[in-house]
């Protein structure tokens, strides 16, 4: 099946790739890499949440949160190459969460994305991770998520 046959399924459509907050592109095509840029949650312009887990925004709503970015890098992948049917493997995420001092489940809010990047791609949205506290993050936002595909020339 296809990946946005995929995501259909999973009860999820893409939306148009999210305008950069700032001087940034949200991908780069470097070979049969896709670097696409920290993505996060917003959904229609609006933002999902904003504050730190878990005093401002509980844990399951950034998980939801990571849920939404990956479907905005999905979309960001997806005008940069035409279609997610070239995504040969998802090679990389970052997630950064912005946190209160002594919250330690970064892994389980960034699980929302790999997830269902595993669900989308099977063996090939298996990957590479890194889950980040932060102290505070663009616009206030309670995740943010870097990826790095790899696409078929």
């Amino acid at each position: 099946m296809d990946p946005e046959s995929r995501l259909r399924e999973l009860g999820y459509e893409l939306s148009q790739v999210a305008k950069p907050v700032a001087s940034y592109v949200p991908a780069v095509r470097s070979g049969n890499l896709v670097f696409v840029s920290g993505q996060i949650p917003i959904v229609d312009g609006k933002l999902m949440a904003q504050g730190r887990v878990p005093s401002e925004v509980d844990p399951e709503t950034a998980r939801r949160c990571a849920v939404q970015c990956a479907l905005n890098g999905l979309a960001a992948v997806k005008a940069e190459i035409g279609s997610l049917e070239r995504v040969r493997r998802v090679v990389r995420l970052a997630c950064f969460v912005a946190c209160d001092p002594g919250f330690h489940e970064q892994p389980r809010v960034a699980n929302g994305a790999s997830e269902l990047l595993g669900e989308v791609f099977g063996e090939s949205g298996r990957h590479a991770r890194a889950a980040v506290g932060s102290i505070d993050l663009p616009l206030g936002v309670p995740v943010e998520i870097e990826f790095l595909f790899e696409i078929a020339e």
